[in-house]
């Protein structure tokens, strides 16, 4: 089964804490909401009796203990693979504030050119640079194809656009909290089968 799932890590927020642009730098662990997000993916794919053969994690905080708990739930016999290629993007001088104080300070179309056209800021002290990020996604992704099936990737959000361009998605990149994203490897390449799926609405995978 060439089936990879990409997955995001869940929530490093809870009720009333202030929202801010989280980062490389800003080393977040999850929230109890967060760790019931994994708990859910992990719980879906036990569903549909889907075990990582290969899971590897970016080595932040919220991205290793979602897998640790999805390792746990689907009885995975995989060792989770840290793979610093997987690091959050660091939102440099955006790290750590909220989307008024970035509006604030790099003006109010600032977020919308990010988020809804993958424009970068400029002189916002972001890193990796672009092209670093699109050749980490392709190299996580030529890594992935010489082992075994199922695997899964556990992310951040900034990291996983590189993703939804380097395999061939439509639409909008971004991932929710918790959510699964999903393709197949064929012999012409990577087939796109979902992308920002909740776990309680994962179609069949098997």
């Amino acid at each position: 089964m060439s089936l990879l799932l990409l997955a995001r890590h869940g929530n490093t927020f809870g009720p009333g804490d202030r929202i801010v642009w989280v980062g490389a730098r800003e080393d977040l662990p999850l929230v109890k909401s967060g760790e019931a997000q994994a708990a859910a993916l992990g719980e879906a794919l036990r569903e549909q009796s889907i075990a990582p053969a290969r899971l590897v994690s970016g080595p932040l905080k919220r991205t290793r203990r979602a897998a640790d708990i999805v390792k746990a739930i689907t009885m995975s016999d995989a060792d989770i693979g840290i793979d610093a290629r997987l690091t959050e993007i660091d939102y440099g001088q955006w790290g750590g504030k909220t989307d008024d104080e970035i509006t604030a300070a790099f003006g109010p179309s600032a977020i919308s050119d990010w988020r809804e056209h993958h424009k970068r800021p400029d002189n916002a002290g972001w890193s990796p640079d672009d092209q670093t990020l699109k050749s980490n996604a392709l190299g996580v992704l030529a890594d992935m194809e010489t082992v075994a099936f199922p695997g899964l990737v556990i992310t951040s959000n900034g990291i996983l656009r590189y993703f939804h361009a380097a395999i061939g998605f439509d639409g909008d990149a971004k991932v929710k909290t918790g959510h699964v994203c999903a393709a197949r490897k064929t012999a012409q390449g990577w087939q796109p089968l979902f992308w920002n799926a909740h776990p309680e609405d994962l179609p069949e995978l098997t």
